[in-house]
């Protein structure tokens, strides 16, 4: 009896669930459709674009992403699909070429690729009763020619000194994997520590060959010091070049006010094993702390005149070479680029018309990196009456 129970509830629940299912999906369809209008250039820019929002109107909110210029919601997804999440698109693609390896791996700071090889290095870790974390590194290394797996967890060194760590890169060097994570570190007393440490690990032999402190810095309230890295044009590609961004600054009641002249950005070289300050002349505290870094040169979004620029700072003369101004007016609202492809990619969200207190069009800008041209240029439409009462809010920019 216990068991036809169980079937008849099971079965209850399933109908339930997909019932749930068509309603969302019929409200859906009543949900209006993005796209973009061209205004200049070839809408075939748009195809590499993903854009995740959420729809807003009065007291209703609902998640949609926009791809190949086609709008779809949460609610037209699948339940497991819900379930699982959005995945970043390069990890989708590795989980379709690789499902038995990426099981569990969401993080693409954790992952290193080549032609021969995917990598994956991340810290587990839990706090135990006394207060203390006890670490390991959660270690993955496939052959790609025969999808040979190698996989194995060790403790991280020195973890009793350790409240936190995070890993930020990932590299294969001479057939060692290098680990760079970012460290909170326990004291004593009032003052706080944080530090980069660069793990080697020798994965044949299963074992940390060293655990290195490039960075570290110690300070006490009102003092703070944050470590950010520019973020990477390319992440799980080889590079042999890390950036660490040092930013130092005081807390006060309105805010956190950086200390501008003790603030740095560092160059760190995997082959070389050198740690190095970049000499700043040209270069902006904006490009240092929140710039976007391939192998060769790190770029940054600037504003001038009412106008965007890209600035580009060549890493090997440690000079700026390029600064180009951007066709489109700088919106009040926060923007969101994305260099790939040899573009740039610059997406500005709804700003509030405050005569009529209607949202404005999102407008996205693709341009050359080198020269500034305009390769495409366009503003959301919707096919909703009084769509301007729609708030369209930008959660994050990615190009495939």
């Amino acid at each position: 009896m216990k068991r036809y129970l169980c079937s008849i509830i099971i079965g209850m629940v399933v109908i339930l669930s997909i019932g749930t299912y068509y309603v969302k999906f019929s409200s859906a369809s009543s949900l209006p459709k993005y796209t973009f209008k061209t205004l200049e250039g070839s809408d075939k820019e748009l195809d590499p674009v993903i854009i995740n929002a959420t729809l807003e109107n009065g007291s209703f909110y609902e998640p949609l992403t926009f791809e190949s210029n086609t709008t779809t919601y949460a609610s037209e997804r699948s339940y497991l699909e819900n379930l699982n999440g959005r995945q970043d698109h390069q990890i989708e693609r590795l989980i379709k070429e690789h499902r038995s390896f990426m099981r569990g791996k969401d993080s693409i700071s954790s992952l290193y690729e080549d032609d021969d090889f995917l990598a994956y290095a991340w810290v587990n870790s839990e706090i135990t009763n006394n207060g203390k974390m006890e670490a390991e590194f959660d270690i993955g290394l496939l052959e790609k020619k025969d999808e040979e797996e190698t996989s194995f967890q060790i403790e991280l060194p020195n973890q009793e000194r350790i409240m936190n760590t995070d890993v930020r890169d990932v590299q294969l060097v001479h057939s060692k994997l290098q680990v760079l994570t970012m460290n909170d570190v326990n004291v004593n007393n009032e003052k706080q520590t944080k530090e980069v440490h660069l793990y080697t690990i020798d994965v044949a032999n299963k074992k940390v060959l060293s655990d290195k402190t490039l960075v570290s810095e110690t300070f006490t309230y009102p003092n703070q010091v944050d470590f950010e890295m520019p973020t990477d044009v390319a992440p799980s590609q080889p590079n042999n070049m890390g950036f660490i961004s040092v930013i130092k600054g005081v807390n006060h009641e309105d805010g956190f006010k950086e200390k501008l002249k003790e603030s740095k950005l560092l160059s760190y070289n995997y082959e070389t094993e050198k740690l190095e300050t970049v000499k700043k002349g040209s270069l902006s505290l904006d490009m240092e702390r929140s710039g976007y870094a391939d192998r060769k040169k790190l770029y940054v979004v600037e504003t001038k005149s009412g106008k965007y620029r890209i600035k580009t700072f060549d890493l090997s003369s440690q000079t700026l070479t390029n600064d180009t101004e951007l066709d489109l007016a700088v919106n009040k609202k926060e923007h969101f680029a994305a260099m790939k492809n040899g573009r740039v990619y610059l997406l500005l969200g709804n700003e509030v018309d405050q005569d009529s207190l209607t949202y404005k069009p999102v407008q996205l800008l693709i341009a050359d990196l080198k020269t500034g041209k305009t390769l495409y240029k366009g503003e959301t439409v919707i096919n909703k009456k009084n769509s301007k009462s729609f708030g369209l809010f930008i959660n994050d920019l990615e190009v495939k």
